[in-house]
């Protein structure tokens, strides 16, 4: 059989010198190092601070060289998940670097220079902003789609430039990759082609992972038997996790109780009764629990009349501002402390619901594999869900949360949920 399809020449995008310099991570990399580094201890300290005589000098350029690479890599292992734009979390991951690099040197009584370091501080966000901005437009990925196979069920991302292929053939388009259902019998000349495309050093990716990795979730019809236990998480990390729920719980009480007592006399006063109630919840290995939280409803709600349609009658008027900043949340630090729940998971569902989803959502009960948290990847991402397919979705975005278990797709969460605190967006 005669093969027709063209080979493919020069159809990466990018690919061009100037191009793959001006686009280059390394290169902003090591351009933002030497500019973050060597322009605050010149303006500081003149041409001398290369002799490293002064050690305020040479400790300064030490820090701000560590605090640039952190805060770079950082937002570069955040940026590999779905969800805002790289540029949104340089802001509060360089200015939490050099705060957390700036507090160490004080603590541990080093000398160094503090405003040679807060313009170095200064420089990685703008430089750090500016590149991910101005580059922004010219990343929007440019995707190659083979039209075979289950590959629309499986990828419809808005977000990229969806090429639809004809044929085995680029012809003079230029991409950042092909997107193909691999699963599907391929024809040879459409085998011939992806094998072309990763000769050329075109990446050719699979339309279910690609899929899950632009939508932060792992859809319920992709999931078979032989997936079923790739989803399981990371024991080694899971003992990290642990050590760092009970740290970051401990430091977080002293700031939470002065709020949860203010937030105490404000809710007696709006409405007598109890500060805290108790309700059962499906936990870790499907163990129940209670979790503590502030109350935001009345305590008899069946007297309350509607105020404003959408609104939620049984909620009281301060109830709402305890659950638009999640100050209601704040009693689950005591979870946290007990073992029963992570700062970081799938939120806890009630034992009635659990078994209503268990019944109409297959796998649902696979979420009780890691530690529910205060805060989860689906809140962040989705917000509240109630219905039944909102659950679905929620439950796979829990999903695409188990599998990448690590520490950058926490810190992602924490950032995302800092977001939703202040902004007050989701709440219900």
């Amino acid at each position: 059989m005669e093969m027709t399809t063209r080979p493919v020449r020069s159809n990466h995008r990018h690919s061009l010198w100037y191009e793959r310099l001006l686009l280059s991570f390394r290169i902003h990399y090591f351009l933002g190092l030497i500019l973050t580094v060597s322009l605050p201890a010149l303006w500081e300290w003149g041409w001398s601070v290369w002799t490293l005589q002064n050690h305020d000098a040479g400790t300064t350029l030490l820090a701000s060289a560590i605090a640039w690479m952190v805060a770079f890599r950082t937002v570069r292992q955040l940026s590999r998940h779905p969800g805002a734009a790289p540029d949104t979390y340089v802001i509060p991951v360089v200015i939490a670097v050099y705060l957390m690099i700036l507090a160490l040197l004080t603590l541990l009584s080093i000398p160094f220079s503090p405003w040679q370091l807060v313009a170095s501080g200064v420089l990685a966000l703008i430089f750090g902003y500016a590149g991910y901005r101005v580059t922004r437009r010219y990343r929007r990925r440019k995707m190659a789609i083979v039209p075979l196979g289950n590959v629309m069920s499986w990828f419809d991302h808005q977000d990229i430039d969806q090429r639809w292929l004809e044929g085995p053939d680029l012809g003079n388009l230029r991409v950042d990759g092909v997107i193909a259902d691999l699963s599907c019998d391929l024809s040879d000349e459409w085998q011939r082609f992806l094998a072309d495309c990763t000769i050329k050093r075109i990446p050719v990716h699979d339309a279910r992972r690609f899929g899950e990795a632009s939508t932060g979730r792992i859809g319920l019809d992709q999931i078979h038997a032989n997936r079923y236990g790739s989803l399981m998480p990371r024991t080694s990390y899971e003992l990290f996790k642990r050590l760092a729920d009970l740290v970051a719980a401990l430091l977080m009480l002293p700031v939470a109780l002065p709020i949860m007592g203010v937030a105490a006399i404000m809710i007696r006063r709006d409405d007598p009764g109890p500060i805290l109630f108790r309700q059962r919840r499906s936990g870790f290995q499907g163990e129940e629990f209670d979790v503590y939280k502030m109350r935001s409803m009345y305590v008899n709600p069946d007297d309350v009349r509607p105020t404003q349609e959408g609104e939620d009658p049984r909620i009281t008027r301060v109830g709402k501002y305890l659950r638009k900043y999640r100050i209601d949340e704040l009693p689950q630090l005591f979870n946290v402390l007990k073992g029963e729940m992570s700062l970081i998971g799938p939120r806890p569902e009630t034992p009635a619901l659990t078994e209503a989803y268990e019944r109409d959502i297959p796998f649902f009960r696979y979420r009780h594999v890691v530690r529910p948290g205060i805060s989860g990847w689906a809140q962040v991402e989705q917000g509240y869900a109630s219905e039944v397919e909102g659950s679905r979705i929620k439950l796979e975005h829990d999903f695409y949360y188990i599998r990448n278990f690590s520490f950058w797709m926490d810190l992602l969460v924490v950032i995302r949920t800092i977001r939703t605190i202040f902004t007050g967006s989701g709440a219900r």
